[in-house]
């Protein structure tokens, strides 16, 4: 995959082939085309020009018990098209959490997986399921996974294992992956980690993936580039210190980046301290606008093309 795209800030959006985890995806897609028996919308008398995606949303857990039909029905609310909701729970014995989430919407779907933080709970038990879940026509990505080395809830080594493991898993399952990196302080030692153990052990799958909320370097994001990953952007690059997310925000090029809101967490600017919600993913296109020169509802149109392409769903209309 690592030659379909160019690496300019500026490239034209691109059409690469299907192939891989895309054309997979695409011979799964009965769930998104509107055969059979469909999920429920949340109820809404009118939609508004639906433009944006979040593209990593955690809407499982307790902080949503309260209102999450009424924060979903916001989103729809405030423009968003598609929410991929990440089924990683927390931990084994809720892996399934975003799949019943997304059987229950249209515009919702799920990714398996799990989360570094809960590496050593990890059995094999846990990978079968994952396998079965893995078949869900609305599943269409395997993540978040990867290695955590803040705060290293897990031991490093059995972070590397299951994230090799799970890589294994996605592999079979023809699934892009989605990556979940975070160093310790003052230091790139999980980025040389991860991007290495991408490097020996998913590139030559073709199937690519997700840098999900990306914190990092220029040089990072163009190793993942060249292997056929896709560069998402989170809340936090609105926040006020956050000048090294945004001056990767400016390189990275349109048509290989996505935007997110890591729900519940990481509320951008103007919501900081709040509970984060897919809403709000537009103040993240507002902030990714204003550093390349173009409007929230262009990078919105923008990341929405590039997130449909990714994962071949539809490309236009309400729900996909």
């Amino acid at each position: 995959m690592s030659g379909r795209w160019g690496s300019s800030a500026n490239a034209p959006a691109s059409q690469p082939s299907q192939d891989g985890a895309s054309k997979n995806l695409a011979e799964r897609g009965s769930a998104w085309t509107g055969e059979g028996a469909r999920p429920h919308l949340v109820a809404c008398p009118t939609w508004p020009l639906l433009m944006f995606i979040d593209s990593h949303a955690h809407l499982d857990g307790p902080r949503f018990d309260s209102d999450r039909d009424q924060a979903i029905s916001r989103a729809r609310e405030a423009g968003i098209a598609t929410i991929l909701a990440v089924g990683t729970g927390d931990g084994p014995g809720t892996l399934d959490c975003a799949v019943k989430l997304a059987d229950q919407y249209d515009f919702v779907c799920a990714t398996i997986g799990i989360h570094p933080h809960e590496a050593a709970q990890a059995t094999d038990t846990d990978f079968r399921q994952l396998e079965e879940l893995g078949r869900s026509p609305k599943v269409i990505a395997w993540g978040e996974i990867g290695l955590d080395y803040y705060y290293d809830h897990s031991p490093r080594e059995i972070q590397q294992n299951v994230f090799i493991q799970q890589m294994e898993l996605a592999h079979a399952a023809k699934l892009p992956i989605v990556i979940h990196c975070r160093p310790s302080d003052n230091s790139d030692n999980a980025w040389e980690d991860c991007l290495a153990l991408i490097e020996q052990h998913w590139k030559p799958s073709g199937f690519g993936g997700v840098l999900h909320c990306f914190t990092s370097t220029w040089p990072h994001a163009k190793r993942a580039l060249d292997m056929g990953f896709m560069i998402s952007f989170a809340g936090n690059v609105t926040f006020p210190k956050a000048q090294q997310i945004r001056d990767s925000a400016k390189l990275v090029p349109l048509d290989r980046m996505l935007i997110e809101t890591d729900s519940p967490f990481l509320a951008p600017v103007p919501h900081r301290g709040k509970r984060n919600e897919p809403a709000y993913v537009k103040e993240v296109a507002r902030q990714i606008g204003e550093l390349r020169g173009l409007s929230t509802e262009e990078i919105g149109a923008q990341t929405s093309q590039n997130f449909r392409r990714f994962f071949s769903l539809p490309e236009s209309g309400a729900d996909v």
